[in-house]
């Protein structure tokens, strides 16, 4: 699954014939312009390499080894200035020279910016964890990782998701910000699921929107959602209580009415009894009494049922 190129190991001239002192080889996958294509220290692949390679005082390049497939190539002086570039390089090694091995197709491994879900919290090289902390070179500062391996998904980031925080902002370039030893927050999936963006090249489906989401849906890295709810009177449906009183006519004739302190025989009975004397009904009814109390509302949980692992991003 892994080999290696020509250059590996070798002695890099400038067109005088003098060492190529501090000179940058950029790994970039074949076919594209300069999208990166990781390097490893270790035939395994577990060890990755800085991108770009940085030749010694000897202007050697160290030996190094790639997965298989073919890899685009771009040397430069130190200054940035570009000696030579190749593409369809033809990964050598074990598993895909002349013993049969076949070619494994570069589209099929991890490259930069990939996710890896992992069942468990640790650290796995050539990966960062998507928990909001930093990444950047050596003497960055960084949280998460600080290390020259970072640049390659560090300036994937910066592209990728302007709304990612770069230490004391952003600068003219993701190159620029780099070699100024400044950090960058990675994506934040603490406690969070994936989901995809509303339009994804497309027009938004509108299956999530901002009345609901919470944010706009077609925002990469944008957050939504909440996991509980309080219910106020709006959630709650339309009810109107109907119903009646039932009345019946009661007959006063012969009895007493007593009020404040004063006694009245009562004529007049059936259903429009009266003291005597009084030529209006005297008697009314009224109801007092407490209502039901209310409840205060607590939150409603709105959390589909999940398991957690640990989400990394490649190198």
């Amino acid at each position: 699954m892994a080999g290696t190129i020509p250059l590996s190991m070798t002695q890099q001239l400038d067109e005088f014939g003098a060492p190529l002192v501090g000179g940058h080889l950029y790994l970039i996958q074949a076919g594209t312009t300069s999208t990166p294509q990781n390097g490893f220290q270790d035939s395994a692949l577990t060890l990755p390499l800085p991108n770009p390679i940085i030749l010694d005082a000897s202007g050697r390049l160290p030996q190094f080894f790639l997965a298989d497939g073919a890899i685009k190539i771009r040397l430069t002086d130190v200054n940035g200035v570009e000696k030579l570039v190749a593409d369809g390089l033809i990964v050598t090694g074990a598993s895909s020279g002349g013993g049969g091995g076949s070619p494994v197709d570069p589209t099929t491994i991890l490259t930069t910016g990939d996710l890896k879900h992992v069942y468990g919290i640790g650290v796995v090289a050539g990966f960062v964890r998507c928990n909001a902390r930093t990444i950047g070179s050596a003497t960055s500062g960084a949280t998460e990782r600080a290390n020259a391996d970072t640049q390659a998904l560090f300036n994937f980031l910066w592209n990728g998701d302007p709304n990612l925080a770069v230490s004391t902002g952003r600068g003219a370039s993701s190159a620029a910000d780099w070699a100024a030893n400044k950090t960058i927050a990675l994506p934040d999936l603490r406690g969070r699921a994936l989901a995809g963006l509303d339009d994804m090249g497309n027009i938004a489906a509108g299956n999530l929107t901002a009345t609901y989401f919470g944010s706009a849906a077609t925002v990469l890295g944008v957050v939504g959602g909440t996991q509980s709810k309080i219910l106020t009177t709006p959630n709650l449906p339309p009810y109107t209580p109907a119903g009646s009183v039932a009345s019946s006519v009661v007959n006063f004739a012969g009895a007493w009415l007593v009020t404040d302190g004063v006694v009245f025989p009562i004529s007049g009975g059936g259903s429009n009894p009266r003291p005597q004397g009084q030529s209006t009904p005297a008697i009314s009814s009224s109801f007092t009494g407490t209502p039901a109390p209310g409840q205060i509302s607590a939150p409603l949980s709105v959390v589909s049922p999940m398991m957690l692992i640990s989400i990394y991003i490649k190198l």
